[in-house]
């Protein structure tokens, strides 16, 4: 755990990458993120599991849009970095994928040039802005990626914590009519299909440390692709989403994970 925080960074409250950061073992956390992540083990202990299981998700994702040809990735509200991350990921397949990374934790800023390098023939950047600022995410994005030529927008694990109040379909709808028709939408998004009594109480509990959870149906998780074609199998849980293309979580079978995972193009 930090000793130390670099200047800017509130620690009287959680945060979500921070906590994220704790579900995966990860040393970027202070204690208020590990206590309300113990609190949030207290209502599931498989939270460790799914956040695993999501960030699976992703590398299989990246793996498939890679291979199917997409040299561009926009991943916004990436996280504190973890390895493999997108970049590594992506580059795998093809050396000259270009990736810029968003977020609005000053930590994840403080990590991002030690830990998001690309390659030579790549190219790897970072940005800090709030998903809640399309216009800053549009106008960092475009210095680095070419927006003539399709974008993959990776939203993982964001949008639960963007209310509809807040606008979360109208911003994915501002970042998406940016791109260039071939373009994929990637999201991963927790829900209370599953476990509702528990993702109430975890609602409960983050709501009164500030920290805003917007479960999702999968039907409300499906409007978010409304106007783009869905790549096969579709809206699914993300451990059932191409399975074949990266290998599974410990644990991910005890039990359905309460997520929803689907890339989705933009004709």
């Amino acid at each position: 755990m930090t000793a130390q925080p670099p200047a800017g960074i509130d620690t009287t409250k959680p945060h979500p990458a921070r906590m994220y950061d704790w579900y995966l073992g990860g040393k970027d956390n202070y204690p208020v993120d590990e206590a309300m992540g113990r609190q949030m083990l207290t209502l599931d202990p498989r939270v460790p599991v799914m956040a695993r299981v999501n960030r699976a998700f992703m590398h299989r994702a990246t793996r498939w849009l890679a291979r199917n040809g997409v040299r561009q990735f926009l991943d916004v509200g990436t996280g504190i970095p973890t390895e493999p991350n997108l970049h590594q990921i992506a580059q795998e397949v093809a050396a000259d994928a270009r990736v810029v990374y968003c977020d609005n934790d000053p930590i994840v800023l403080a990590h991002a040039a030690a830990l998001l390098r690309g390659t030579d023939q790549g190219a790897t950047e970072y940005l800090q802005a709030d998903v809640r600022a399309p216009e800053a995410v549009l106008a960092g994005a475009k210095k680095v990626l070419d927006f003539s030529r399709p974008v993959a927008l990776s939203l993982i694990a964001l949008l639960h914590f963007v209310s509809d109040e807040d606008g979360a379909h109208e911003l994915v709808g501002r970042l998406l009519s940016e791109l260039p028709s071939g373009s994929y939408l990637v999201m991963s998004h927790a829900t209370a299909d599953f476990t509702p009594e528990e993702s109430a109480a975890a609602t409960a509990k983050l709501k009164a440390a500030g920290v805003t959870l917007a479960l999702r149906s999968r039907r409300e998780f499906a409007r978010f692709f409304d106007a783009l074609d869905l790549v096969e199998p579709g809206v699914e849980v993300p451990q059932l989403w191409h399975p074949e293309l990266g290998e599974p979580v410990p644990g991910q079978d005890d039990g359905i994970i309460p997520g929803y995972g689907a890339v989705g193009r933009k004709p």
